[in-house]
């Protein structure tokens, strides 16, 4: 199954799940990356995404990992950015991905640094769909991010679709979500992508909450809304880290059963490198999964 590309999978499955995991900043943890890695295609996903560390070492990391992941007969969806890359370190990570048959590549622009003005992006590359050009170039299936309720730096959600139809257009076969916690803004931004002539796939993305100060941080990457319900969740459960965990496992299923349920056909966990948790979400809703494919 490892030679397949995403495109392929979601052309013939009527339902996909998915697991994102991340490199090590240290080499000395590779071991529990790869651990988790093995752990989590234990549990049968249709893709394993792997995500980027710009600059220094952990660039490679990522191609490392997507590599041992393919190890495993599970297709690896490696990310690369724009932001903290020279266009011969993109030419270095392209030709490092082909040369270990990495078929699938994420196109992302990249946060950038606090005190880096978009006028030094380089030349070319300011945007991902710059970055999907070429890849597509290169012969790879290319995914491309989203944001249901709006890029943090969109001045309006009418500006955030015409700048996606921009990456799209350039030749995205299929779009990962930021995480969200309200089904309904994922619905809403799903009737405004068909308004707009976007028909690519488009993957669910959802993040389990487990401990309390994720639920910020998250704000902060994907300009989430945060609803009442989970909200009370993590206030009554903060200081018990077992009961919060259990909590937000039950929030993140049922989150996942209402998207299946309304025919969303790609569930894109960020499992944060913890299996045990995409282990109990998978645990759930197996049952769900098998009678949705």
């Amino acid at each position: 199954m490892n030679d397949m590309t995403i495109r392929q999978i979601l052309e013939q499955k009527k339902l996909s799940v998915s697991f994102e995991i991340f490199p090590p900043k240290k080499q000395e943890a590779f071991a529990a990356v790869f651990e988790t890695a093995k752990e989590l295609v234990s549990l049968n996903p249709d893709f394993m995404s792997i995500t980027y560390g710009a600059g220094g070492s952990t660039r490679m990391n990522t191609v490392e990992i997507a590599s041992h992941v393919q190890s495993l007969s599970i297709p690896a969806l490696a990310h690369l950015t724009c932001i903290g890359n020279s266009e011969a370190e993109i030419h270095e990570a392209v030709s490092e991905m082909k040369k270990n048959g990495i078929e699938n590549v994420l196109a992302l622009r990249g946060d950038l640094p606090a005190d880096m003005p978009q006028a030094s992006t380089i030349p070319g590359y300011a945007h991902a769909s710059d970055l999907v050009a070429v890849l597509k170039q290169n012969g790879f299936c290319v995914g491309g991010a989203c944001y249901p309720e709006g890029h943090p730096e969109s001045p309006n959600r009418e500006k955030d679709i015409e700048n996606l139809k921009y990456k799209v257009d350039a030749g995205v076969d299929f779009l990962t979500t930021q995480m969200f916690f309200d089904n309904d803004m994922l619905y809403s931004f799903l009737y405004r992508l068909q308004s707009a002539g976007i028909h690519v796939p488009v993957l669910a993305g959802i993040m389990p909450i487990t401990h309390p100060s994720q639920v910020k941080r998250m704000v902060e990457l994907s300009n989430a809304f945060i609803p009442r319900k989970l909200l009370a969740i993590c206030d009554r459960f903060k200081d018990s880290p077992d009961a919060l965990r259990q909590a937000g496992i039950a929030y993140a299923t049922d989150q996942i059963i209402d998207l299946i349920s309304n025919g969303v056909r790609g569930i894109h966990i960020y499992t944060m490198n913890k299996s045990s948790t995409a282990e109990a979400i998978m645990h759930n809703i197996n049952n769900i999964i098998e009678a949705s494919r």
